[in-house]
């Protein structure tokens, strides 16, 4: 693959990424009027049947959320500051689109803050009265967000060696025309007379 069709395609999957992120945030700037929302659409749904313990969890959160709102509104303070900060990671993002060699740190960044998901998820969950299977639900927000993570890795770990193999052969190029030589190497010294 050409180094233009990589640039391409990494920078595809980093528009992704940043998409999913910047949408991320945003769901989380109006969570009262959202979980109304769910709950009335899972209500009328067969969720109520087949799996209750979501309808009861969805309306124990939605009810939360109706008392913080309505009692509390300080608390949801936190969610919008959750919420920024997701736009936040995703404008540093935007290094990589740029010069994704160079700025391949924030991948690697985004893969440590994907496994640091499980360990909050399995600390805090239980803390926080989270059932297990929604926490199991956080906890794979880390495992899917890690997988273009790791192939962006690659294919940046790609761009590089393909950036270095160039600039190999240009400088090799270069030594030629200097030496006189092919654009292998310098040619053989003329046999002394």
């Amino acid at each position: 693959m050409s180094e233009r069709a990589l640039l391409r395609r990494i920078r595809v999957w980093l528009v992704i990424f940043i998409v999913c992120l910047v949408l991320s945030g945003l769901t989380a700037f109006p969570l009262v009027t959202e979980l109304r929302w769910a709950e009335d659409v899972l209500a009328s749904s067969p969720v109520p049947e087949h799996l209750p313990s979501l309808m009861e969890w969805i309306t124990r959160v939605r009810e939360g959320l109706d008392a913080a709102d309505a009692s509390y509104p300080f608390v949801l303070y936190g969610t919008d500051w959750l919420a920024f900060a997701h736009l936040v990671i995703a404008v540093a993002f935007y290094g990589p689109y740029r010069d994704p060699v160079r700025n391949i740190w924030v991948i690697e960044f985004g893969m440590i803050a994907c496994a640091g998901i499980i360990p909050l998820a399995l600390i805090c969950g239980p803390l926080r009265d989270i059932p297990v299977w929604w926490t199991v639900i956080d906890m794979s927000f880390g495992v899917f967000g890690v997988i273009p993570l790791l192939l962006l890795r690659r294919l940046i770990k790609r761009l590089e060696a393909a950036a270095h193999a160039a600039a190999d052969a240009a400088a090799g190029e270069v030594t030629g025309e200097v030496t006189g030589g092919s654009p292998s190497g310098p040619s053989a010294p003329a046999p002394a007379v």
